[in-house]
């Protein structure tokens, strides 16, 4: 009487008196309402069951046999199988109830039968999205064998894309295919919208494909020492928009990859060697036979330096190069490998003591920048 009362208030057209009151009542007893519930809470428990049984098997599986593709398989689809189950127990619920001129509005009924397919798509994207994790393991596993560590990082880049996508097309199929929504109208209203965000977010589309060319083109790998533009040392992290870079002075930098890509980049980790070039200055008063000595003394040591490159095409150089205003200058370069940056200080170190050391013992003087003034006499 209630909802009469309502209906009469709301005038003869309020369909939501009506549909209470009538169309969800007539041709259906109670009793059809309460299996209807009853479905769906043991659509949810069986759900909740098979899942449990999945995981199971798949950790037995798991645990005999080690990780494979049957017990991955497995894994990535316990929870898809609980949203499968679920749109099993709606298409049941749907045949329980009387629709049509005799039951419910059949409107209700088509609408039912659309929810029904759209949670059965859900699942079965679920399913592709969790399948993502397979490729993942054996993209691990690929990468693992290889020397490069962009390759490991590359592989979340391409699970993320593959979700992002399919999540995407599970969202316009269920939509437009489904429940018949106007998903074009609504992507052609909004291509004037699509445009401006294009244009605000440039930059965030520039370092995206900057990362793609960092990943394809591979100038550097992590940990290796690079110099891009004023910042130089070691790569510690390569991501979608930006490049980590810890300098010598510990700051970390962070370059967008739209920079990089457009950069001059100076992987100095690559070298093969790390070149040493100085100049030792004797004094005049050496003369010519401690001139000539000093050359000999620098190339026996480093003749005995295991580190300084001996390859004929890279042989080290030393010779008397110049005449100073202040000293005899000669002219010193060599090649240390391996090219470590504290191997070679270490090296310079061990090269610079054996000179000074071998100086001493021939007498030979270091000079120092000097003037000597003569005053003439009348």
């Amino acid at each position: 009487m209630t909802g009469l009362a309502l209906s009469r208030l709301l005038g003869s057209g309020d369909w939501l008196a009506n549909t209470i009151n009538y169309e969800i009542i007539k041709g259906n007893a109670i009793w059809r309402f309460v299996v209807v519930l009853l479905v769906v809470l043991v659509a949810v428990a069986a759900g909740r069951i098979a899942q449990y049984f999945i995981t199971s098997v798949a950790d037995r599986r798991e645990k005999k046999r080690g990780i494979n593709v049957v017990t991955l398989f497995l894994n990535c689809l316990s929870k898809p199988i609980s949203v499968a189950v679920f749109a099993l127990g709606l298409f049941v619920c749907r045949a329980l109830l009387v629709f049509g001129d005799a039951g419910i509005n059949p409107s209700i009924g088509i609408y039912w039968i659309k929810i029904a397919q759209a949670v059965a798509a859900i699942a079965f994207a679920y399913a592709l999205y969790r399948l993502v994790d397979i490729i993942e393991y054996y993209l691990q596993l690929w990468t693992g064998k290889t020397k490069t560590k962009l390759d490991d990082m590359l592989v979340p880049v391409i699970r993320k894309s593959l979700r992002i996508t399919i999540a995407i097309i599970a969202v316009l199929w269920i939509a437009d295919g489904i429940l018949e929504a106007e998903i074009r109208t609504i992507l052609l209203s909004a291509g004037v919208g699509g445009v401006a965000i294009a244009l605000a977010a440039k930059d965030t589309i520039a370092n995206f494909f900057g990362s793609i060319t960092i990943f394809a083109d591979r100038p550097f790998q992590i940990d290796e020492l690079v110099k891009i533009g004023e910042h130089f040392g070691p790569v510690e992290d390569v991501g979608f928009r930006s490049t980590r870079v810890r300098t010598l002075h510990g700051h970390l930098v962070t370059v967008p990859n739209s920079v990089i890509a457009n950069s001059i980049v100076e992987n100095v980790g690559r070298r093969p060697f790390i070149r040493r070039t100085s100049n030792i200055t004797i004094t005049y008063g050496s003369g010519h036979s401690k001139a000539k000595r000093a050359v000999e003394i620098i190339k026996e040591v480093l003749t005995n330096v295991p580190e300084v490159n001996t390859d004929p095409q890279k042989p080290p150089r030393v010779y008397f190069s110049d005449f100073n205003d202040w000293s005899l200058n000669i002219y010193m370069s060599y090649w240390v490998k391996p090219p470590d940056y504290w191997v070679y200080h270490e090296v310079n170190e061990r090269v610079n003591l054996e000179i000074m050391k071998r100086f001493e013992a021939e007498q030979i003087e270091f000079a120092f920048p000097s003037q000597t003034l003569y005053v003439k006499k009348d």
